[in-house]
């Protein structure tokens, strides 16, 4: 499971700036959206989230445009899980054009297991970490 479907969408004229191609926080928006699609399917639901007092942050991204979108184009991001630690997960999403198959953006995260209530990082829980180690590429 090292390269998932996790966003599928298009590309609408007011994603766009005035140079005509669309703007930097529409990536970032469609990026976030492939997040909780990823974590839900790692088990961190939205509502295990809030059930265990729990939550996620990122504290870093790296983002490479590749190639401009624009209106009217299909994009989908296919996602992986590069890294699990104790607390943390490194993972990457990869933002394609549907109808070129080429990349338009990758970006690379690193998400924070935090205890919503104690105000701090916390361990995944086993179950977690164990089903994203298995998302992680071989070797």
């Amino acid at each position: 499971m090292s390269d998932t479907l996790t966003y599928r969408g298009a590309v609408y004229p007011w994603h766009c700036d005035h140079m005509g191609h669309m703007n930097v926080m529409w990536y970032v928006g469609k990026f976030d959206e492939a997040t909780w699609q990823l974590f839900t399917l790692l088990g961190l639901a939205p509502s295990r989230l809030r059930e265990e007092n729990a939550g996620m942050a990122a504290v870093e991204q790296q983002i490479e445009y590749r190639r401009e979108l624009h209106a009217g184009d299909v994009v989908s991001i296919h996602s992986q899980v590069l890294e699990v630690k104790d607390k943390s997960i490194r993972f990457r999403h990869e933002m394609r054009n549907d109808e070129t198959g080429e990349i338009a953006a990758v970006t690379t995260l690193v998400g924070v297991h935090l205890d919503t209530q104690a105000r701090r990082a916390r361990s995944f829980p086993a179950d977690i970490r164990e089903r994203s180690a298995a998302w992680q590429p071989a070797g």
